[in-house]
């Protein structure tokens, strides 16, 4: 039999998607939900979990061993935290302090997480090895095709991604006729798509790029997109999405490469060593 799930689970649809499919395999699993960032509508009576604010976390882990959790899998997205959401309890008082400045970067303080999840004796495991089926295959991924222009912006922001990701700072650019119209920073693509709605010129429209940082630990927070992102792109202007192949996730791929077809946009997953 498999070994007990526990989800932490953040923002978006994945973290249900993961709850399904433990259901189908009759897999037994427990959810940790953070409050404002997962979805309440998601989140039901049928599904066993706690909620938590992230200053919760220590009781989260405590939580956890309770419920004899094996394996624990981190997944959705994570909005900038209040100060209320980052009151600690205890235990994560003691995190906080043992962490110290690791967690100034994007990545820091969810390295420390796992470390302290490990600690307790349970194992860390991303996404992509509890379903494989849900990253970015390589290649083009509907019926439209990224013509020369639109490869030479691609090219542009696998360089320019590269070392935004080596800095730990974000995961996305928009290459607009060779020009850089923006870098994520804190605000998320979403904003970033919507921001370089702004910035657009005259011509071809831009393309998103999305890379796993070089650095970026394969078990969290992997460059993602979905229909959202396919209709947030058109409403900017843009002429397509490309995502580091083998290393993103794709949130019900049918349904957005659905939309991308409608709507006029490529989606291409992409390996960077290959540019």
């Amino acid at each position: 039999m498999a070994k007990k799930l526990g989800i932490i689970a953040g923002g978006g649809s994945i973290p249900r998607r993961l709850i399904e499919h433990c259901k189908t395999l009759g897999r037994d699993y427990f959810v940790l939900a953070i409050e404002g960032n997962a979805d309440k509508n998601l989140i039901d009576d049928t599904v066993p979990h706690m909620w938590m604010r992230l200053g919760q976390a220590g009781s989260g882990f405590k939580k956890f061993k309770e419920e004899k959790v094996d394996e624990v899998v981190m997944i959705g997205t994570i909005k900038r935290p209040g100060i209320h959401d980052l009151v600690p309890d205890l235990r994560t008082t003691a995190f906080f302090a043992k962490i110290g400045m690791k967690a100034l970067g994007d990545d820091g303080i969810l390295r420390a997480v796992i470390k302290e999840i490990e600690n307790e004796g349970m194992s860390v495991r991303g996404i992509h090895e509890v379903m494989p089926e849900i990253l970015v295959r390589e290649g083009v991924l509907g019926k439209h095709k990224p013509d020369k222009q639109a490869m030479a912006d691609i090219r542009r922001g696998i360089e320019v991604a590269r070392t935004l990701g080596e800095l730990d700072v974000g995961q996305s650019v928009i290459v607009q006729q060779g020009l850089v119209l923006g870098m994520e920073g804190i605000e998320g693509t979403d904003e970033l798509i919507r921001r370089c709605g702004e910035y657009r010129r005259k011509g071809a429209g831009g393309v998103l790029v999305k890379l796993r940082k070089p650095q970026q630990d394969m078990r969290i927070d992997l460059p993602t997109i979905g229909t959202r992102s396919v209709l947030r792109a058109k409403e900017s202007g843009l002429r397509g999405i490309a995502v580091h192949a083998g290393n993103g996730l794709i949130v019900d791929e049918a349904e957005m490469i659905k939309t991308a077809d409608k709507e006029g946009l490529f989606i291409i997953g992409v390996n960077p060593g290959e540019f």
